[in-house]
């Protein structure tokens, strides 16, 4: 071994234990361009539901948001769209959606969608924590456990904002983690598996997974390391996502004027199209 490869595989020996939420790393390089295109793959695969849901459990949800939705054309905003397949179904009911996402190749297949099927959608490249929501909605969805990725303060932030987003009587649609399969994720075993090619590089690589939970935080904190097979380069990604409970998310949404919160067992209305590990909670603007 080279006294450079000696270094690069340092940085992981040398890695600080426990990973420190927040601070070790908050979350995936969604943004980076490359990376990006690697996860429009798995967005937009029907063999799983890792990324964006299979279309059948799509087309199951958008019926739990088109109900929420006046039978009129509907103003929708949705947070964290991805690559615009809920707005992209709501559309062709006769619905105006807005996307926003940060990252860059699944807003480019978004629009591209919008524009070759003439549907009245449109989706911006931004950051959430910075973008401005504007308001008059009717509905205002954050899905697929997204809202457990930011800080608390974040997500406070974030849930004020998306309230102010709606018109009086609109209807804001979360899908958070449960509490405990935050904590599963969090006290799960480190594990590592050599690939051909995968979400975090395109050429062959060792993938070292390690998971830590923080009880006084109570957020999960998830570390890869990717060494590259040809080289001995080491990347290291991490990810820290928030276990909330439903009590501590009811009073925040009331104090960001919401009310008439429900808590839903899922989005979906039987259990083959139900997502293992999150639930639905709706609430409405006074």
């Amino acid at each position: 071994m080279t006294t450079n490869e000696a270094s690069r595989l340092a940085t992981i020996a040398g890695r600080a234990i426990p990973a420190v939420p927040w601070q070790d790393g908050d979350n995936l390089p969604w943004n980076d361009p490359a990376f990006s295109e690697r996860v429009l793959v798995e967005h937009l695969s029907q063999d799983h539901d890792r990324a964006s849901r299979r279309q059948q459990v799509i087309d199951a949800q958008l019926r739990f948001i088109a109900a929420r939705v006046p039978p009129t054309t509907g103003r929708v905003l949705d947070l964290a769209c991805g690559p615009g397949l809920y707005l992209h179904g709501l559309a062709e009911l006769g619905h105006h959606g807005r996307g926003l996402d940060f990252a860059p190749a699944a807003i480019r297949h978004a629009r591209t969608v919008a524009k070759t099927d003439v549907l009245d959608c449109e989706f911006e490249e931004v950051d959430l924590r910075t973008a401005a929501f504007g308001e008059g909605y009717d509905v205002v969805m954050l899905l697929f456990g997204q809202l457990n990725v930011f800080p608390r303060s974040i997500a406070r932030e974030l849930l004020t904002r998306a309230g102010t987003a709606l018109a009086p009587g609109g209807t804001l649609i979360l899908e958070p983690q449960l509490a405990e399969s935050v904590r599963d994720t969090g006290e799960g075993i480190p594990t590592w598996e050599t690939l051909d090619a995968g979400l975090f590089s395109p050429h062959p690589h060792l993938l070292l997974h390690e998971p830590f939970w923080d009880t006084a935080s109570r957020t999960a904190t998830e570390r890869w390391h990717v060494v590259d097979l040809a080289s001995g380069a080491v990347k290291r990604h991490a990810m820290s996502t928030c276990a909330w409970e439903t009590d501590k998310l009811a009073e925040t949404l009331r104090k960001a004027g919401l009310e008439q919160i429900e808590v839903h067992s899922s989005l979906a209305s039987d259990e083959e199209t139900a997502s293992a590990g999150l639930f639905g909670l709706t609430a409405v603007r006074s």
